[in-house]
């Protein structure tokens, strides 16, 4: 009989359990869906006999009873922030406090605390201090080494240093905590664990000789910020490997060391997770608060794979899911669309077929072996791998195959598409006609980033005479077609290399293509990632040059306003910090000669 994963004493009893095997602590409410990965590490943990319940949004202000419930696991505590960082989920790029939380019932914000992975281990670790406290999702991955935080504005040590926990499990985590739970069980201690690929702990003698790499210790990172920029060079590269090196850095007495990661995942694994008994739903708890918006969001939408090998500078898919795509069969994603439609509250529409980059689904090296061998950032920048199958034309006969089921009367492709991968002899084109024809809701975002092209190279993101080009193709389509149609580009203000100027060229560009722009954001700098690096050094880690960051609340407000141009509350703002900035002549293209 299909059921949640307990979240309270209650339906523990209910399932005739004496004790727990494993607990997860969590940041965020309990969605029984494959899009949230403490429900993926419950399911995958359950379909290999074990007894797991899962503590949502725990009270940590309180005398801790949450904590407590299910009382002493058998095996160990999982902890998680949640799907989100917990600093990128309270605060804006302004450092301002969000009043909202996608990730918690009604929206409400207030239900986990800043840097919630942080306080949960402490509080497990005080309350139960022989039991095994594993961290894992996107907050303790991105923190396994030093980092520079952007919301205290100086360097932080490795998470494992500035908590109690006993193991890291970075990345997308069922098969290494499959491989815990089943070390632990067998009686083993958590050291035994230390050996597993795609986690991180902390030693005080580590193993320096065979395939492993020294960084610079903290202490030297935080003299020196060329330390820092040659430290994230090397974790940057190995991040890029299947066959990466073991990574150690010196804290204090103590070293973290971080195992390479797992190889990519077989079809027929990811299958397997995406396949498990999910009820698809938010807990029944949660009814009478409200819905659950990032639930709402991807409820009638189909992840077809997971990593990207795009290699944006600002971006920590790579980082977290892995540069290689791991891709589900057609036979599961048309599974779960039947599943998906079988729902009685199911109105015909898909929102999304797609993933980190929608049609990176099956794209793969034509010679694994030589991606065994390869460090490149990206499989498309600064130009198309010749070992990469981009073939698009799977992913068009996907697209037909799911919308000509019955009981769906419209699909949508609601991820961002990389135009960067397309070519006319890789259908890749006709992928984009069968986008925009049939699967377009009336507005396909893309996501250009930037003018400048050599703000675009520190992004390693392409020139924008690609968003050009693609806009010319998109007008064409729609006018054969009889569309009216929009094609809405995405930008980022105050990315390292981003000066006022190439702002104000931004914007005179976008007033020149009859834009207004809405999908805007400034620059967050947020762990792990090399715009990150950026940021805090003022070096580019790949070439070791200084990039001009802007960094003061008035800088970056100044390139922000700029996409706002057309506003007339706006004008004086933007005419005087031209003006400051040397810009004058940029002026008169705004806003005429008066």
């Amino acid at each position: 009989m299909s059921h949640f994963l307990p979240i309270t004493l209650d339906e523990v009893k209910r399932l005739g359990w004496e004790a727990v095997d494993v607990v997860l602590v969590t940041g965020d409410a309990y969605i029984d869906h494959p899009s949230f990965g403490t429900a993926v590490i419950g399911r995958t943990l359950e379909a290999a006999g074990y007894r797991v319940a899962i503590i949502p949004q725990p009270n940590w202000r309180d005398d801790l009873r949450d904590f407590r419930k299910f009382g002493k696991p058998r095996l160990f505590f999982g902890v998680t922030s949640g799907a989100m960082d917990s600093m990128v989920n309270h605060y804006t790029a302004a450092r301002r406090l969000r009043h909202d939380d996608a990730f918690t019932p009604g929206g409400q914000a207030g239900f986990r605390p800043d840097r919630a992975t942080y306080v949960y281990t402490r509080i497990l670790k005080l309350l139960y201090p022989d039991v095994p406290v594993i961290m894992a999702g996107i907050e303790a991955s991105m923190r396994r080494l030093a980092h520079y935080d952007y919301w205290d504005d100086r360097l932080f040590p490795s998470i494992l240093i500035d908590t109690p926990a006993d193991l890291l499990n970075y990345g997308m985590g069922e098969r290494t905590t499959l491989k815990i739970a089943q070390l632990l069980d067998e009686g083993q201690g958590i050291e035994a664990c230390f050996s597993l690929p795609q986690t991180a702990y902390i030693a005080h003698s580590p193993d320096l000789t065979q395939n492993t790499i020294e960084l610079h210790s903290f202490e030297e990172c935080q003299k020196s910020k060329r330390a820092e920029a040659e430290n994230y060079h090397i974790i940057d590269l190995e991040s890029n490997k299947i066959e990466a090196a073991t990574l150690v850095q010196k804290h204090g007495n103590r070293y973290v060391v971080v195992n390479p990661p797992e190889p990519p995942m077989s079809t027929d694994e990811i299958d397997a997770s995406f396949d498990l008994p999910y009820m698809r739903l938010p807990h029944p708890k949660y009814e009478k608060r409200g819905p659950i918006p990032a639930f709402e969001m991807i409820r009638w939408s189909v992840n077809t794979h997971r990593g990207c090998f795009g290699g944006c500078s600002f971006c920590t898919i790579s980082a977290h899911q892995g540069k290689q795509i791991a891709s589900r069969s057609e036979a599961s994603i048309l599974r779960e669309v039947d599943a998906i439609t079988a729902d009685p509250e199911f109105h015909g529409v898909l929102t999304d077929l797609g993933g980190p980059s929608a049609n990176m689904w099956r794209m793969k090296g034509k010679n694994p072996e030589l991606c065994k061998k390869c460090s490149r950032y990206s499989c498309s920048m600064p130009m198309m791998c010749r070992n990469l199958d981009s073939d698009h034309r799977p992913m068009i006969a996907l697209l037909r195959k799911v919308a000509s089921n019955p009981k769906v009367k419209h699909l949508y492709v609601g991820s961002g598409i990389r135009c960067d991968l397309f070519a006319d002899d890789n259908d890749g084109w006709q992928y984009f006609r069968q986008v925009v024809v049939n699967h377009t809701s009336g507005r396909l975002k893309v996501a250009p980033e930037h003018t400048s092209d050599h703000v675009l190279a520190l992004m390693r993101k392409p020139s924008f005479s690609l968003f050009r080009e693609t806009k010319r193709r998109f007008d064409e389509i729609c006018k054969q077609a009889g569309l009216h149609y929009q094609l809405i580009p995405y930008f980022i203000s105050s990315h390292p290399g981003c000066r006022l100027v190439d702002m104000a060229d931004l914007a005179v560009q976008m007033k020149q293509m009859g834009y207004r722009l809405e999908q805007i954001q400034d620059f967050t700098p947020t762990p792990m990632t090399i715009s990150t690096e950026m940021y805090y050094t003022g070096i580019d880690p790949t070439t070791m040059k200084s990039v001009y960051v802007a960094t003061t609340p008035a800088e970056k407000a100044d390139q922000r306003r700029l996409f706002f141009y057309y506003k007339a509350d706006q004008r004086r703002d933007i005419i005087t910090s031209l003006r400051r900035g040397g810009c004058e002549r940029y002026i008169t293209q705004l806003f005429g000669s008066r």
